[in-house]
Formats: structure tokens, C-alpha cells, sequence
């Protein structure tokens, strides 16, 4: 691959009936990229669905690991030996419980905080060194259980705000690329959001 491919990986679970849940973030914000920056997410290999191209500029492979959120690290430890990408190359988008809806946080390393899908990546790589891009989705406002609420659809009043939403994730990550994390950082982990709710 040239040099400075980015590897930007949305976290989710395969399958329809998890298609608009809060636990596939990570799938939507790659299927905006997708569309806004014409790359179809056209090839499948190693439990990937992904597609290569450009986002602002700078080269990209945008992946959807196929195995479900507790097996992510696989799939993409896979494409990324195939690809020649290295661990602090990769973008990992993912939702987040600890995070208010509306709200997104890039963090450069650090813990699993409890997401599997993060916890796999960590194990198959044994590095922490990748990018992440924190998409809150709240806690259950209810006694639900936190695996309920994950693997639940957003509210009515969620779902107006979602395009908002999905769309200054998608800007968050083509700062990432094109400006760095810290430039990113410096932008979107503000907390006074407003996603005209």
C-alpha cells in the first residue's frame, strides 16, 4: 500500500436485525464516509467488508469487521497484516455508554473500558495504539440492562438527531486524517454540542 494509508474501522454486529442499533455506531459512521467520499465498501476478505479510497486527499481503507463485536480483532488484525498497516495507523470507531448521546471523543490509546469490540483489538494486537473515536450513546435511562440498551434502536427523539450526529463523525474522522489526532481532538472533544435538538 502507498505509504500513509489509514486503516479506519467501524466496530458493529453483522446481520439486519442489528442493522440500526446503538451498538453499530461504528457501522453507520463508515457507511456516511463511504457515501460521502465515494468509496463503496465493495470487497470481502477476512471477515471484512471494506473498500480503498480517498478521503480528502489521503489514502483510506475503510473496513466493517463481519464477525460479531466480541470477535472484531481478528478480521482486522487480518486485513491489516494483508495491507502492510501498522497498529498506530488504524482508526477504530466505536460506540460508548460512559459518553452522552450527540457527544463524540477521539482518544489516542488506552483502556478497553469495558467495549469488547475495543478488548479483542487490544488482545489480537497486543497494542493499544490506535486511534479511537468514541460515538456516545448514553446509559439506559431505565433498569435495562447495559446489553440491552446496547443492542437496542435509538428513541424518536435519538433518531432526529442521528444525521447531526453521524455527520460530525464523519468530519471528526477527516480531520484525523488530514490534520492529526491532536488537531482532532482539540475540535470535537469539546463538550458544548449542539446537534439542534
Amino acid at each position: 500500500m502507498p505509504e500513509g494509508v489509514r486503516l479506519v474501522a467501524g466496530l458493529g454486529n453483522p446481520g439486519l436485525e442489528y442493522r440500526r442499533t446503538r451498538h453499530n455506531a461504528g457501522f453507520m459512521i463508515i457507511d456516511k464516509l463511504a457515501e460521502s467520499h465515494g468509496i463503496p465498501i465493495s470487497e470481502n476478505r477476512f471477515e471484512c467488508a471494506f473498500g480503498r479510497g480517498r478521503i480528502e486527499g489521503k489514502m483510506a481503507i475503510l473496513a466493517k469487521p463481519l464477525a460479531f463485536m466480541n470477535r472484531s480483532g481478528p478480521p482486522i488484525f487480518e486485513l491489516c497484516r494483508h495491507f502492510g498497516i501498522f497498529v498506530e495507523d488504524i482508526l477504530v470507531i466505536h460506540d460508548d455508554i460512559d459518553l452522552d448521546f450527540g457527544r463524540i471523543q477521539i482518544k489516542e490509546k488506552g483502556g478497553h473500558g469495558g467495549h469488547k469490540g475495543i478488548r479483542s483489538l487490544m488482545e489480537v494486537f497486543e497494542d493499544d495504539r490506535f486511534v479511537r473515536l468514541r460515538v456516545g450513546i448514553g446509559r439506559p435511562e431505565t433498569n435495562d440492562s447495559v446489553v440491552d440498551h446496547v443492542l437496542s434502536r435509538f428513541s424518536p427523539a435519538e433518531s432526529e438527531a442521528l444525521e447531526p450526529l453521524l455527520i460530525r463523525a464523519r468530519d471528526a474522522v477527516a480531520m484525523v486524517l488530514t490534520k492529526g489526532t491532536t488537531e482532532g481532538m482539540r475540535e470535537y472533544n469539546r463538550k458544548d454540542v449542539n446537534l439542534g435538538r
